[in-house]
């Protein structure tokens, strides 16, 4: 959802990010507030509120390189050249997410070493890939990652503590805020997408290496400092998140609204769940003759015109796209089924 600028913000959060951007606020005491308050919330030991998730990876890296060593904070450039600093990865887990997850372990000062193959890696393919010059396995929680064939989460921590090596994992826009910090040593997430709050991220996980972390704040995170009013919202995305949580049987309702188009020949409507196991569904919409447009083509047209529609089409090509109902706000159901109708009624 980064194309479209992540989710929409409820008035009340941006009534907060107004409230924090109109007063001078003593920035070291708001990031230790704000840390504790989202290390409250998640149920970890320490946390750090970063401009983004993708910052969040660069920073982790930065800080497990350097710890607390005043001349690797300073001179991180300096240090990561002197000799090799390897973050393991899964090869599935290499994606890009709008940028690769590789340029941000290299802007930490870190080399990415893969274990496996694309389609798939072995517990001893993992254990192989470890040397004395890894500082920690790094793991992408994902849609966009290889899902068949890959170490689960559990036995990826059970090789991180056989060798002694922490555990980092990108949750980015997960939903499950309980689950990740239980297992790893450091959770980044996306403080804009499942938290539907500005562009922001969390560092979080266990004291010892979230404060490496933080002491990156005067080295290369200088370059990622977050707002006074950006934490502001966040927090406030935060406490909404509490009271409000979109529900599968919402989000079923709403693609009720989607299946009429059942009714259009060559069109079908099924409600698919994610296909990285998250409480999530979504309307898979397949396009087949006598729809003279492509799945590829209709996807193209629910974009233009004054009101822009944007899918899941990764897989336009293969005939079908997909309808995430979960950032909908009323009435915008109807507009997508409405502009659909419309483009259907003249290709079939």
């Amino acid at each position: 959802m980064s194309v479209l600028g992540a989710s929409t913000l409820a008035d009340s959060v941006v009534d907060a990010m107004g409230q924090g951007g109109q007063q001078y606020i003593e920035m070291a005491d708001l990031m230790k507030k704000g840390g504790d308050y989202a290390a409250e919330w998640l149920g970890v030991e320490r946390a750090l509120i970063v401009n983004c998730a993708a910052g969040g990876i660069a920073l982790t890296v930065a800080g497990l390189i350097a710890k607390d060593d005043p001349r690797a904070i300073d001179k991180l450039y300096e240090v990561a050249k002197e000799e090799s600093h390897e973050f393991v990865i899964l090869k599935g887990h290499n994606v890009d997410f709008g940028a690769p997850v590789e340029t941000m372990v290299h802007l930490g000062g870190g080399q990415l070493k893969e274990a496996g193959y694309a389609n798939g890696c072995r517990v001893e393919q993992l254990e192989a890939a470890i040397t004395g010059k890894t500082v920690a396995v790094l793991y992408v929680k994902s849609h966009h990652c290889v899902q068949k064939n890959m170490p689960s989460l559990e036995q990826v921590k059970a090789v991180c503590r056989q060798y002694n090596l922490p555990l980092v994992v990108d949750a980015a826009a997960e939903e499950d805020f309980s689950k990740y910090p239980e297992l790893a040593d450091i959770v980044i997430y996306s403080g804009a997408k499942a938290i539907a709050g500005p562009t922001s991220g969390i560092v979080a996980g266990k004291k010892e290496f979230v404060q490496y972390v933080e002491k990156q704040l005067t080295g290369v995170g200088r370059a990622m400092k977050v707002g006074k009013e950006t934490i502001f919202g966040l927090l406030q995305a935060l406490e909404n998140h509490r009271k409000q949580t979109p529900s599968l049987e919402s989000q079923r309702s709403l693609l009720k609204k989607l299946e009429t188009l059942n009714g259009v020949e060559g069109v079908k409507v099924v409600i698919q769940h994610d296909e990285a196991g998250r409480p999530i569904i979504r309307g898979r919409v397949y396009i087949q003759p006598p729809v003279t447009y492509s799945a590829k083509e209709v996807t193209e047209q629910l974009k233009s015109g004054e009101v822009a529609v944007y899918t899941r089409d990764y897989e336009a090509d293969a005939g079908y796209f997909d309808i995430d109902p979960r950032p909908l706000q009323d009435g915008e159901m109807e507009i997508i089924v409405g502009k659909l109708q419309q483009i259907l009624s003249v290709t079939s």
